[in-house]
Order: C-alpha cells, then sequence, then structure tokens
C-alpha cells in the first residue's frame, strides 16, 4: 500500500528549494545579460549563479555548461526529493530525446546531441542500442515506442513521424507516472503540457494548410481539451474558443492571428510555454509540499531554455531587443 503523502514530509527539500530559487535565472538578470558589454560578462552572470565556467564564444561549451548545471540538480533533487518518481516525470523527455537521436542515426555517433539526465544513461543507450536491435532493456512501454518509431523510420523515411510516435508514447507516460503519484498538482502541470503540444500541432497544421487526417498524427491524448474537439475545431475555425476557459487562451488568440493574419510563431509559441510556467508557478503560492519541487524543476528547466537563448543569440550577433522577443515570462 503505498504511503500516503503528508506536506510536511517536504518541509527541508522545500526550505532548499526556497532558498535556491534566490539563485534563479530572473528577469532582472536576464537583462543584465542583455546589456552586458560582452560575451564574457554575460556569461559571468551565469557562472555567479553556480554555473560552471565555459567558453562564452564556443555554443558546444555552452551546451556542456547547461548539460552539467541540469545533472547537477536532477541529482540533488533526487537525492533529498522523498519520492524520487515526482521527478522521474521531468527526466522521462531526456530518454525519449535520446531514443529519437539514436533512432534516426542508424547506428552513427550522436554524443553531442544527447543528454544524461535521463532514466537511462545516455551512453548506454546509445551502446545498446549499436550492439542490439531489441530493446528490452528499456521499460516495456518505451521500448514498444522505440520498436514502432524506428519500423516507421524504416519504412516510409519520414523522421516527423517518427519522432511523433515517441512523442505520444512519452506523454502517455508521463501522465501516467504523474498519476500513480497522487498529486494532482502534478497530473494538471503534465495535462496542461498535452493541450500546449497539442495546441502548437493545431497552429503549425493550419498554417501549412495540411488536413485534419494529417494534424491527427501529431494530436497527443490526455490534455484537458480532447484529440476529437482540437481537431473539430481545427476543421471549423474555432480554436480560440476552444481554449478561451484554458491556461492557453491568450496563445490559442495568438495562434489564431499567426493563421489567418501571418502574425509571429514566435510570440505564439512563448505564450504557450509562458501558459505552461504559469501552471507550475502556482507553486509560488505553497509554503512547503510536493508542489514546490514541481515548481522548481519546471522552473529551473525554464531558465536553462532562456540561457541558451540569450547565450547563443549574443553569440550570433541578434540584438538584445530580437532576443528579448523570444524569452519567455520567468518563474521569480
Amino acid at each position: 500500500m503505498k504511503k500516503k503523502r503528508k506536506d510536511t514530509d517536504y518541509l527541508c527539500l522545500s526550505a532548499q528549494i526556497r532558498s535556491m530559487e534566490r539563485n534563479l535565472l530572473d528577469r532582472a538578470r536576464m537583462e543584465r545579460m542583455l546589456d552586458a558589454p560582452t560575451l564574457q560578462d554575460a556569461a559571468r552572470i551565469l557562472t555567479e549563479l553556480g554555473y560552471e565556467s565555459f567558453d562564452p564564444t564556443s555554443e558546444a561549451s555552452l551546451n556542456r555548461a547547461l548539460q552539467q548545471r541540469r545533472v547537477e540538480l536532477f541529482e540533488r533533487l533526487y537525492r533529498y526529493a522523498p519520492e524520487p518518481q515526482v521527478i522521474d516525470v521531468f527526466k522521462l523527455k531526456y530518454d525519449y530525446h535520446n531514443l529519437k537521436a539514436v533512432i534516426k542515426s542508424r547506428g552513427g555517433d550522436v554524443t553531442e546531441l544527447l543528454v544524461d539526465a535521463g532514466r537511462v544513461p545516455a551512453q548506454e543507450l546509445q551502446r545498446r542500442c549499436r550492439e542490439s536491435e531489441k530493446w528490452d532493456f528499456l521499460p516495456p512501454a518505451m521500448a514498444a515506442a522505440a520498436e514502432e518509431s524506428r519500423r516507421v523510420l524504416a519504412e516510409t523515411g519520414d523522421p516527423q513521424r517518427s519522432d511523433a510516435l515517441l512523442d505520444r508514447a512519452c506523454y502517455a507516460e508521463m501522465l501516467q507516472l504523474a498519476q500513480e503519484t497522487g498529486c494532482a498538482y502534478l497530473v494538471d502541470y503534465v495535462r496542461v503540457s498535452i493541450d500546449a503540444v497539442n495546441l502548437r500541432s493545431v497552429i503549425r497544421t493550419l498554417r501549412m494548410g495540411r488536413t485534419a487526417a494529417f494534424l491527427k498524427e501529431f494530436l497527443f491524448s490526455g490534455g484537458t481539451v480532447s484529440v476529437d474537439s482540437a481537431l473539430k475545431a481545427a476543421v471549423n475555425g474555432e480554436v480560440e474558443q476552444l481554449y478561451r476557459s484554458t491556461p492557453l487562451r491568450q496563445a490559442a488568440q495568438a495562434g489564431k492571428d499567426a493563421v489567418e493574419n501571418g502574425g509571429s510563431l514566435t510570440a505564439f509559441e512563448k505564450l504557450c510555454d509562458d501558459a505552461v510556467l504559469a501552471q507550475a508557478g502556482k507553486a509560488r503560492r505553497v509554503p512547503f509540499g510536493v508542489e514546490v519541487v514541481i515548481g522548481f524543476v519546471a522552473a529551473w528547466e525554464a531558465e536553462l531554455s532562456a540561457a541558451r537563448i540569450i547565450m547563443t543569440g549574443r553569440m550570433a550577433g541578434i540584438s538584445a531587443d530580437t532576443i528579448r522577443e523570444r524569452l519567455r515570462e520567468a518563474y521569480v
């Protein structure tokens, strides 16, 4: 019988997280990075927050620093979390990311593309895939998805369809794991994440002028908006009405503008991500408990994305205003 969760089980970890939140990349620090005179000055702000030193002129060096930051934080949370399976919900997507890379490589070396933050060590996954075509070292649901993905890629040569099969399995497993924790807050977060992914697929499909049959391959069940409802809304041009009572209402309106008036997809994508982070941000009102952990994981994953956007943008010589348009809302 599963032990009943008590908020006080998370009292110590919640206190640690509240302290760690002070070193998150907040909006003020983002602005400092954008306005810093040199790349070195921008990078120094990240190292002051605990990132390892990196060459600010090298994207590979930046990626290593971000990867190390991700691994360290996951290890720390895994060590102290009363329920590590809550963290697994967030780690899962890295396993599927690595599977996509390995399957599409067809035996090639994709070490630079792997993210060693999942439940299966990335190099072990790559090695075993090279040595054998069997997937029995993976959890059953993941193994079945990997086999189907590889089959579809071999038969059709379409990496988009192959990736969609893995994405579908990933979100299904994330939702299942979240439900098994018995944490309604985590379930709600995953369901909003699925809604956001589906809304993106709807808007992209409409922008491309593709059919409902095409769209159906890229819609995943488990969100608060059903697949059938999303398909119907796409066909009838009622997407913004469908999402009006959801956290994605602003994103849906921006998506409609992107489809009908050639509006910015960048603004639409940003609003999708902001809606998901806002769902996680509700944890800011909780003094201690599992919600604090969930909110923090979502927050620092958003931080890693922001750090990458700012640094790669500056490396490419993109203006601060243009980079600013791409930045998502900060958790703190």
